[in-house]
């Protein structure tokens, strides 16, 4: 559907003009968004979200899938921009393993930082709400350290960005300029807030990404704050009461159309494209945590049954069984101090899990060994 979303303002940038998109603020008008077109696809997201809040009852605490969930969304939204660690990368820097990526393990590392802040201010009723505030709060989170040095963290960005190509001159795309970002944000902030539109809040939250997107605030690190904005929302607006869903895998999945139907909107105001997409990616993101779900509640009863079963089992090694989700990675030191019990009752409990096969150590080594969930590893790489 074509209608105009924005408007140019051309500026000099490196000593050449270039036309920068100002985009007009949410929601769409003239015409206004064609609802009836993406209903049933709101529908259908609706429902897999309220099918994934059910099914994390299978599982003793809703804990143990939260700690993978949002470990594979701060690794997706982290790849989506190039980061090459992977999931047993991070695993391995929390048990305190040497990883070689080291750089690209603080990037997701941070992310998970600035997301529990997010998610910390908005359960609090004395926090910060949605805010241009916030966002740079958990910006500064975000790009702390080493890659984010001369790229202003916590700082909404001074000078003109653009997006591909080796100057604004020859970019694919090129944001507002810097002088209108604040009132841009401001602007969207106020939609966030507003509780007169009628907008289903799943098309609502799209709106929003997109929207924050084009203005792309940040010198570095817009995307993932963007993403990190549609997991606040969907819990802050209580689609989700925990952020189960990973929808930054569909994302890198259609990486391309994701890019293709955000460009659209400023090109042609295919405002109705975009929010179908998103949909679609809310209702397979759902579904594949479902399943991820049932697949893991149904290894932990199988592996429980195990040591159930074992008239050698003792109580520390059924307390190191309750740990394993929230620690698929350690070494026997690492149990002693979760277990606050001896060396030797320590490596007792990990010997018994090694022999029900349902751990394995990991080095090949006679000492300094380190062990590995490795059947709950694979099930969340896969």
């Amino acid at each position: 559907m074509k209608r105009s979303t924005g408007t140019y303002a051309t500026s000099t940038t490196l000593g050449e003009p270039v036309r920068a998109f100002v985009p007009h603020p949410l929601p769409p008008a003239e015409p206004p968004l064609a609802a009836a077109s993406f209903a049933d696809l709101n529908r259908q997201a609706e429902l897999a979200l309220a099918r994934l809040s059910g099914v994390s009852g299978l599982v003793p605490s809703v804990d143990w899938l939260l700690y993978s969930a949002v470990r594979k969304e701060a690794l997706l939204t982290s790849q989506i921009e190039g980061t090459q660690a992977t999931l047993t990368d991070l695993f391995d820097e929390e048990a305190g393993f040497k990883v070689s990526n080291t750089d690209d393990v603080a990037e997701v590392s941070n992310y998970l930082r600035a997301f529990r802040l997010v998610q910390e201010q908005l359960r609090d009723p004395k926090g910060l709400p949605i805010s241009v505030r916030l966002l740079c709060d958990a910006h500064q989170l975000l790009l702390d350290g080493a890659r984010g040095a001369g790229k202003q963290p916590g700082e909404l960005r001074h000078s003109q960005n653009w997006i591909g190509g080796t100057r604004p001159g020859n970019a694919v795309f090129v944001p507002p300029p810097p002088e209108r970002v604040p009132e841009l944000l401001s602007n969207l902030e106020r939609f966030i807030h507003d509780t007169k539109d009628e907008l289903p809040a799943l098309v609502k939250i799209a709106l929003v990404h997109a929207q924050f997107e084009t203005i792309h605030p940040f010198l570095d690190g817009n995307g993932r704050i963007g993403r990190l904005l549609i997991a606040a929302l969907l819990e802050h607006w209580r689609l989700l009461a925990e952020p189960l869903m990973y929808l930054s895998g569909y994302l890198k999945q259609h990486q391309a159309e994701y890019y293709r139907r955000l460009s659209v909107i400023r090109t042609e105001g295919d405002w109705e494209s975009w929010v179908s997409f998103f949909l679609e990616g809310v209702a397979v993101s759902a579904a594949q945590a479902e399943q991820s779900i049932i697949a893991v509640a149904s290894l932990i009863a199988a592996d429980r049954r195990k040591l159930l079963q074992s008239p050698k089992a003792s109580p520390a090694s059924y307390r190191l069984f309750e740990l394993l989700p929230m620690m698929p990675r350690f070494t026997v030191e690492r149990v002693r101090q979760q277990l606050q019990t001896t060396f030797p009752t320590a490596n007792a409990a990990v010997q018994m899990l090694e022999q029900l096969g349902i751990v394995i150590e990991v080095t090949g080594q006679k000492k300094n060994r380190s062990y590995s969930y490795q059947a709950y590893v694979d099930l969340l790489t896969r």
